[in-house]
């Protein structure tokens, strides 16, 4: 059957969720679907984990999904833990601001949220319905927007929502494939990682947010063997504290406005705050709320120069790890038994019966080598460039020019107010985007802080 509605959200993680609460919060009625493969909404990839020790990388206090009220997952969580819920929590002994909660708990924190929007949105009339399929391919007319779902359904709708979050690299199948991911174990498989040799040797592709992940994961499967890391820079993500404030340098500047300038100003807070006995991570901290403003402000150029210069040393001091998960890593590379090497992936070698190999090159070194261990896992972070992505839909938007790839093909391209740019650069009156595929636009696109914004901003402009 034909299901109609007046907004069709395609993807139900974190950011296809927020907008449906957002959606159901506003005055009216109207009819929502959300079309989700996975059994439940408010988790996707990245909250669908079931390890305690896969945690979120930021601490309660940063964390909230309701833009209107930053203490929201902490009042969640301290009225959680009274209620018996968490008594793991008890272990990092911090004021429950700032707990790092597992990602399989904050999942459920958003799935209470959206269930108490339903409730709100009753009172209008509106409606929010799961729908669980894969949208295969997507038609913009004039008057509505039509998908096709893997499950043979059609559905129409006045609005259609781009939704569709992360495409982890080591779950996403690529459309030029090195053959990596069939290799390689997924990082947050446990289950998979139990059937190792507990003394063997695992080898790991990339050094970032993934990596601890995998690493923790190894660690709660039994591994105590050897783990050789392998990125192009060799830099872990430093350790998130929670420096006190400072001064929004940024805020009291609007001069600062290009990467230059801003990385020698940043700089110099920096080495203010360390004269003073501070820590660095406190002016870094208040470069966050300008990102947006200052990316979608530069020029192509100094954006190229960013992403080439400046990016693995903003992942790693910006993306931090949580704290228990970075004492694990450094207690691990203290013992010698995990160790970081600045090389990158070539390609793999023909498999062989006791394990897999890869060929690598070292930094400063012209030659590749073979490195050999009993597993390889695949930890690169997220694939942002679409083109790369072998799934239905978005090779389907690409080509027939519905979607263009955003600035440095990172993700698509859209107009200020999430409305997708066709091949042409032209707005679709009928087709948004949020979250993730926006991060070309505004380069950081993906915390909860950033989603949770874009959620409510799109949501009154749909209704507006």
């Amino acid at each position: 059957m034909n299901q109609n509605a007046d907004i069709l959200i395609i993807g139900g993680g974190l950011s296809g969720t927020m907008l449906a609460v957002q959606l159901l919060r506003q005055p009216g009625q109207r009819r929502i679907l959300v079309i989700e493969p996975r059994a439940e909404l408010g988790r996707g990839e990245a909250y669908s984990a079931v390890e305690l020790g896969h945690t979120l990388n930021g601490n309660a206090a940063r964390m909230s999904v309701d833009p209107d009220n930053p203490d929201d997952l902490t009042q969640w969580l301290t009225a959680h833990i009274a209620a018996g819920g968490w008594p793991e929590s008890a272990e990092q002994n911090v004021p429950i601001s700032e707990l790092f909660p597992p990602r399989g708990l904050f999942g459920v924190y958003v799935q209470q949220r959206l269930a108490e929007a339903r409730v709100v949105g009753a009172r209008y009339g509106s409606t929010v319905e799961h729908i669980c399929a894969e949208v295969i391919d997507l038609q913009s007319e004039a008057d509505s927007v039509q998908l096709s779902l893997s499950n043979g359904q059609t559905l129409r709708g006045a609005y259609a929502v781009l939704a569709t979050g992360m495409f982890p690299a080591a779950r996403t199948p690529q459309k030029e494939s090195s053959g990596l991911n069939a290799a390689a174990l997924d990082p947050w498989d446990v289950s998979a990682m139990r059937q190792l040799d507990p003394q063997s040797t695992v080898l790991i592709i990339g050094s970032g947010l993934t990596m601890v992940d995998a690493v923790v994961s190894l660690e709660q499967a039994g591994h105590r063997g050897p783990i050789e890391v392998f990125s192009r820079h060799g830099l872990l993500p430093h350790v998130r504290r929670q420096p006190p404030a400072w001064v929004d340098f940024l805020a009291e500047d609007p001069g600062i406005r290009t990467p230059r300038q801003l990385l020698r100003e940043l700089r110099r807070h920096c080495r203010n705050a360390i004269a003073q006995g501070i820590d660095w991570q406190a002016p870094l901290d208040t470069v966050r709320a300008h990102i947006g403003r200052l990316w979608s402000q530069a020029t192509d150029l100094q954006r190229r120069q960013f992403v080439r210069h400046v990016r693995p040393w903003w992942e790693s001091h910006h993306h931090r790890s949580p704290p228990l998960s970075a004492a694990l890593v450094e207690r691990l590379h203290n013992q010698g038994r995990l160790r970081i090497q600045a090389a990158s992936f070539k390609g793999l070698e023909p498999v062989s019966d006791d394990g897999v190999s890869i060929r690598i090159r070292r930094r400063g070194e012209a030659e590749t080598g073979v490195v050999h261990g009993a597993a390889l896992i695949n930890s690169s972070g997220i694939e942002y460039d679409w083109r790369r992505v072998a799934r239905p839909l978005p090779q389907q938007l690409l080509a027939r020019g519905l979607v263009r790839p955003g600035p440095l093909a990172l993700g698509i391209a859209a107009a200020a107010d999430g409305a997708v740019l066709d091949a042409q650069g032209q707005a679709g009156r009928r087709l948004f985007a949020m979250g993730p595929p926006l991060r070309g636009m505004w380069w950081e696109s993906t915390a909860v802080t950033d989603v949770a914004l874009q959620a409510k901003a799109l949501a009154a402009r749909l209704v507006g």
